[in-house]
């Protein structure tokens, strides 16, 4: 009986042994990973100068049992989901290098994902905690090694940056100071400029603010659009634009000396047309395009490329109906050939060329969606409203560009030219006829 029982506690302790070092194991690798990705973050050039937090860990999915529970959505376009947040996510923001998607919740923590794992299996991202607060709204800097952040009870911005530790690790850094308190509604955006020199935030009442990078005010613009619905800087950087209850759009440009001072913000246009106030707008990735989405149910692609200064106008390209409601977002691929439009749980895909309706995608979130962008090689289209990240394949965009060349192939006089749009055609269709193969964990 003695040995019966010692050769069971012997075996027992055998499994605990071989438990806690597959544990141990898998930490390991998890590990190596996160410092992976911690590294190729920091490696990249120097940061905005910013702010002090606590230790902030690395880390990669939740466990199985709590992505369980979040709500389920399959579609042909899904190339992943990312689940690593607690709450619900609230913004999210692409790196100007292409290389990094940050994304924030009330969960009170700032996510970093790498951009090249959104095809593989696991899903590594970083963690910055944000203290006795949550963050609703995150922005990278220009260098994509530091980033803003709204604080939703603090109601002011607070900056991270990327620092290397005395161990060697790394952790995100929050400001000494925040900035100090200015608005006096609710937030709705905020934004720094791609040229580094100012940063944006704009209220629901007709304010927005222009600040320098220490925190200090250099202009305040009154929209005077009864409310604010939407506000963002160009991707270019010299343009703050703002939409709310008329139903136009206001363009201003912020101006700079020669020597990098601060000048003024100068009324550039506006971009006039719909019947009713007007929910968001989006820039394409080089400025020259704008989209809007209105409560008179259109969406509207605008040619922004003009010489203001010289009394030129914007001039309208394509109306186009459309299902939106009050909190809708929309999204203008980098090269302008897509627009995605959020309503409520749903996102629909437009071909702007000819307004046609490409993709419907129906309860994408499980609650009314936040946030909708485009990376900048226009491959995915991103989603945020519930705990996970949608990642969809911009399958428009390749059906868009594979009409182009072949628009441009029946114009081709060349023989060399018709080969390599030949050749172009082929790799667009065959990476097209992949993405949808692809099958979606």
């Amino acid at each position: 009986m003695e040995v019966a029982a010692l050769l069971v506690l012997t075996v027992l302790l055998g499994a605990l042994i071989v438990l806690v070092a597959l544990a141990v194991g898998r930490r390991k690798g998890e590990l190596r990973e996160e410092t992976d990705l911690a590294e190729e973050f920091a490696a990249e050039g120097s940061g905005v100068k910013g702010p002090a937090s606590k230790k902030q860990k690395p880390e990669k999915q939740r466990s199985r049992k709590d992505k369980s529970s979040q709500h389920s959505f399959s579609h042909p376009l899904l190339a992943s989901s990312l689940k690593a947040h607690s709450g619900n996510v609230t913004c999210l923001d692409f790196s100007s290098n292409g290389k990094y998607l940050a994304s924030c919740a009330d969960d009170r923590t700032v996510r970093i994902w790498s951009t090249k794992d959104f095809l593989e299996r696991e899903h590594k991202c970083l963690r910055a905690n944000v203290e006795l607060d949550h963050a609703t709204l995150v922005r990278f800097s220009p260098d994509s090694r530091a980033f803003i952040t709204w604080l939703a009870n603090g109601d002011t911005i607070r900056i991270f940056k990327m620092i290397k530790k005395d161990d060697g690790t790394f952790g995100f850094k929050a400001a000494a100071e925040d900035f100090p308190q200015k608005h006096k509604a609710p937030i709705l955006n905020i934004g720094i400029a791609e040229t580094g020199k100012f940063i944006m935030s704009a209220s629901t009442d007709t304010t927005i603010h222009i600040w320098d990078l220490k925190g200090e005010v250099l202009a305040s613009i009154n929209t005077n659009q009864i409310t604010n619905s939407y506000a963002a800087i160009s991707p270019c950087g010299r343009f703050v634009a703002s939409c709310g209850f008329t139903p136009d759009v206001k363009v201003w440009e912020v101006c700079f000396g020669k020597g990098g001072e601060f000048k003024e913000v100068a009324r550039a246009f506006d971009l006039k047309g719909h019947s009713a106030g007007v929910h968001a707008f989006a820039f394409s990735n080089d400025s020259h395009r704008m989209v809007t989405v209105s409560k008179d149910g259109t969406w509207k692609l605008w040619n922004t490329n003009v010489e203001y200064k010289k009394q030129q106008d914007p001039y309208l390209l394509k109306t186009v109906p459309c299902a939106s409601s009050e909190g809708s977002r929309v999204a203008l691929s980098p090269d302008g050939r897509v627009v995605a439009v959020s309503d409520g749980c749903n996102v629909a895909m437009y071909d702007t060329a000819s307004g046609q309706l490409e993709e419907e995608l129906h309860g994408v979130h499980s609650e009314e969606i936040t946030d909708v962008k485009f990376d900048i090689n226009g491959r995915f289209l991103v989603s945020s409203g519930d705990k996970a990240i949608r990642v969809l394949h911009n399958a428009p965009g390749y059906r868009a560009a594979i009409r182009d060349m072949q628009d441009m192939l029946k114009k081709a006089q060349n023989e060399a030219m018709k080969q390599r749009l030949q050749q172009q055609i082929g790799e667009a269709q065959s990476a097209l006829d992949t993405v949808l193969a692809a099958p979606v964990d």
